[in-house]
């Protein structure tokens, strides 16, 4: 004589042919020469048997309901150390925020799918690269560095020395990496405040530099621009109309970036 335990509020059942029991619940004798097992999972319980495989679609009245996230509110005057900054960012994943260095959260929109698609290019030359020559660390728009003016910021692409990533320890490593990258990237994309957008992008390009970047790439699609950041010019960029190429010259040699390949998207 089998046995079988019940679960309770499983919207979907799949049999598919082992011998094993575990499930919470309670167990009674079930007739048949082989056993009966109900694995939970979060959307569906598994029953396993011995002889036969079917499935049964989930019952309408038992789907649960889909959780919109609620919008992240947070007043003006607040202000965060980059350690409770680090907890609101994990308690609110799908928010893109930043953190100035007073302790202003910085709200940012989503980007768009043509500026995606770009970011999602960019960064790809960028690992092809990384991979072919050795020794660096290539990040995209969704990792956020502590820099050392307190700052929480997330370029859309950056480069790190190899070596400055791994002296870090393992909890620096997971959490926002306390260091500027070598090298940085931001990418405009079209808006109708396209003016304040850039002057908002030239600022940071400016925090990079005096956080220490070694080079910096303002990327203007829009304008088939490039503005170049370097160290030791602070405050000061060089712009480069009707931009093909770009290279990284000392900092990362053999580095050549398409801006063709952008322009186009």
């Amino acid at each position: 004589m089998g046995r079988r335990r019940v679960g309770h509020g499983l919207p979907e059942v799949v049999i598919d042919g082992e011998d094993v029991i575990t499930h919470q619940g309670f167990s009674q004798p079930f007739g048949g020469s082989f056993g009966w097992d109900i694995l939970p999972t979060p959307h569906k319980m598994i029953v396993q048997c011995r002889r036969h495989a079917m499935a049964l679609a989930p019952s309408p009245a038992h789907t649960p309901p889909a959780l919109e996230p609620a919008p992240l509110q947070l007043p003006e005057d607040l202000r965060l150390t980059p350690e409770q900054f680090e907890q609101v960012c994990q308690a609110n994943p799908e928010a893109v925020l930043e953190l100035a260095a007073n302790g202003r959260v910085l709200h940012m929109t989503p980007a768009g799918s043509e500026t995606s698609n770009r970011n999602s290019r960019l960064s790809m030359r960028l690992l092809l690269w990384a991979d072919q020559r050795g020794g660096w660390m290539v990040f995209d728009s969704s990792g956020g560095f502590l820099l050392p003016d307190g700052s929480v910021l997330s370029p859309d692409a950056s480069l790190v020395r190899e070596e400055r990533w791994r002296a870090l320890t393992a909890a620096e490593r997971r959490g926002f990496a306390p260091l500027c990258p070598d090298l940085v990237v931001e990418l405009a994309s079209p808006s109708n405040d396209g003016l304040q957008n850039s002057n908002a992008l030239r600022h940071k390009m400016d925090l990079y530099q005096a956080n220490g970047a070694r080079l910096g790439w303002l990327l203007l699609p829009q304008e088939r621009a490039v503005e170049i950041w370097r160290e030791g010019q602070q405050g000061r960029a060089e712009r480069l109309e009707n931009a093909t190429r770009l290279d990284g010259g000392e900092l990362a040699e053999g580095l050549g970036l398409d801006l063709e390949e952008l322009w186009a998207v």
